[in-house]
């Protein structure tokens, strides 16, 4: 049974103005996502199924998906705010995504086998698939037996400004203990740093091992994330800028012992365009790589 690879496209077009401004990063053209499901074709994936807007589909299909028919099983999954568990319903004037916990729950449908979850945005490195591919393989679609790849802190910071990671602790078997959400942590000349609300700073060394939302699940996560979003829409659902995310959504279940999360170590090095100052950056990396021999000049010829 080959794994699913589950792309988190729907933020896509607000963050970065439309799909016309996702911009080409290989040689030959190439987006961050065209890598990813390059990467994931070769590690055996069976599946890309992809998380979009409903008012942007024409065009990802047509400028995006259309390149990868005939590689690999194409299918796709729509995320509105309306798509709500029976007894809730949207705020009046709310008009923000409900988070990457939402978006999973909406392919529920498109998903039939253990899936890996990644951003469309975000370039995890050919090992990352193969290790994760292989975790995957490995598991029946009742196992609970999750997985993340975990990533380096210091190796995903920007230069540009503050970013948003999922800080790790494991205990002595790599699994899962706790993950904390921080959403504004800087780059230091020694280690980084976090800056809460209170405006006070928390020093990190910037060896913690961190979620960039790159996930191995098995169908049997959806039935447990419906049960925490609804926790989620009853304690914050009349919120206009709520958001339930999936690393909170994974650390809720390990806490009430209803799963385990293995991190899985990559050698890959995580890049991606949180500013667009990050561009060069990242157009140099993947250069670099394709020197390597890593890939190929032309993903698709």
């Amino acid at each position: 049974m080959k794994p699913t690879l589950l792309v988190l496209a729907a933020g896509m077009g607000s963050r970065y103005g439309g799909l016309k401004q996702i911009d080409p990063m290989g040689p030959s053209g190439e987006t961050i996502l065209d890598y990813s499901v390059f990467d994931a074709i070769r590690a055996g994936f069976g599946k890309v199924v992809f998380i979009i807007r409903p008012d942007f589909e024409k065009d990802f299909r047509d400028r995006i998906a259309a390149k990868f028919t005939g590689r690999i099983d194409v299918g796709f999954a729509f995320q509105t705010i309306d798509q709500l568990p029976v007894g809730f319903t949207v705020p009046t004037g709310r008009e923000k995504p409900w988070g990457t916990t939402h978006a999973i729950l909406c392919a529920r449908d498109a998903v039939h086998t253990p899936f890996a979850v990644i951003n469309a945005d975000d370039f995890y490195g050919r090992d990352s698939y193969a290790t994760l591919g292989r975790y995957l393989s490995a598991l029946t679609n009742d196992s609970k037996a999750y997985a993340m790849v975990g990533f380096t802190l210091k190796n995903t910071l920007s230069e540009h400004g503050t970013v948003a990671r999922g800080v790790c602790q494991t205990d002595s078997t790599g699994k899962l203990t706790d993950i904390q959400e921080l959403t504004k942590i800087s780059k230091l000349a020694n280690g980084a740093e976090h800056r809460g609300e209170d405006g006070v700073g928390v020093p990190l060394t910037g060896n913690e091992p961190v979620s960039m939302n790159m996930w191995g699940f098995t169908p049997a996560i959806f039935p447990q994330l419906e049960a925490d979003f609804r926790a989620f829409l009853t304690a914050k659902g009349s919120e206009m800028k709520s958001e339930s995310y999936i690393p909170m959504s994974v650390g809720s279940l390990i806490r009430a012992g209803q799963a385990s999360c293995q991190v899985l170590r990559s050698d890959s090095t995580w890049f991606g365009v949180t500013y667009r100052e990050d561009k060069p950056v990242v157009q140099a990396s993947i250069s670099q790589q394709v020197s390597s021999g890593a890939y190929p000049p032309s993903l698709w010829a």
